[in-house]
């Protein structure tokens, strides 16, 4: 089995400097037994289709092309991995089929929600899920069944709210979201607020995901 480097993050940026690095698509899964069987950390983006998850990762990584953005709801049916790498692999980041109304068929959104189901379940490399929320519409009811599998299992999951462009009060949206979740038990309770369109928010993603490798 793989191990992990050892991390030394260069700098007084960590997340400049590790964004800074090679970042490449790596495979797409499909299904469970197409998961990479390895120890490289994890972090994963989940979220409701049409969320923002693909112009987020687009704007962290700089790169306009790297995940595939659509205003057609479910796009992304795989679990997308890109690796961040200098000598060797430092993490992979996990794109993950946005969740709710899609435009595809039933089977294959039955199978896409059962193949993330499981990855959440069972991936022990994985340090850590940013669940994205759109700041203009709040937790919904299929945010917090995702929530609740995370709780069940102790998996540590922490909101990014999207599109604060088009919020009027951030600040106040910050409070309702916090004060919605403040009894869960895997959450990290701090709410990162983030814009791709006007790169607000990307600085402190991208140091957040630097802490989890450090």
């Amino acid at each position: 089995m793989m191990k992990t480097q050892k991390i030394k993050v260069i700098g007084d940026n960590p997340g400049e400097w590790l964004f800074n690095q090679k970042i490449n698509f790596e495979l797409g899964v499909s299904s469970v037994e197409k998961l990479p069987e390895n120890e490289i950390p994890e972090i994963a983006f989940f979220g409701r289709s049409n969320v923002g998850k693909s112009s987020l990762l687009n704007a962290i990584t700089k790169k306009s092309k790297l995940a595939y953005t659509s205003k057609n709801p479910g796009r992304t049916q795989e679990l997308n991995y890109f690796s961040i790498s200098s000598d060797e692999t430092i993490l992979n980041i996990v794109d993950m089929p946005g969740y709710g109304f899609a435009k595809a068929s039933k089977d294959k959104i039955r199978k896409w929600n059962n193949l993330s189901k499981y990855y959440l379940k069972n991936r022990k490399n994985l340090r850590r899920v940013f669940l994205l929320i759109d700041s203009r519409r709040n937790i919904k009811p299929v945010d917090e069944e995702v929530m609740n599998v995370m709780d069940e299992f102790a998996i540590s999951y922490q909101i990014v709210l999207t599109k604060i462009d088009k919020t009027k009060d951030v600040d106040n949206q910050i409070k309702i979201v916090l004060n919605k979740v403040k009894k869960r038990r895997a959450i990290y309770p701090n709410v990162i607020a983030t814009s791709s369109r006007e790169k607000l928010g990307i600085e402190d993603v991208k140091s957040q995901i630097a802490s989890l490798i450090e």
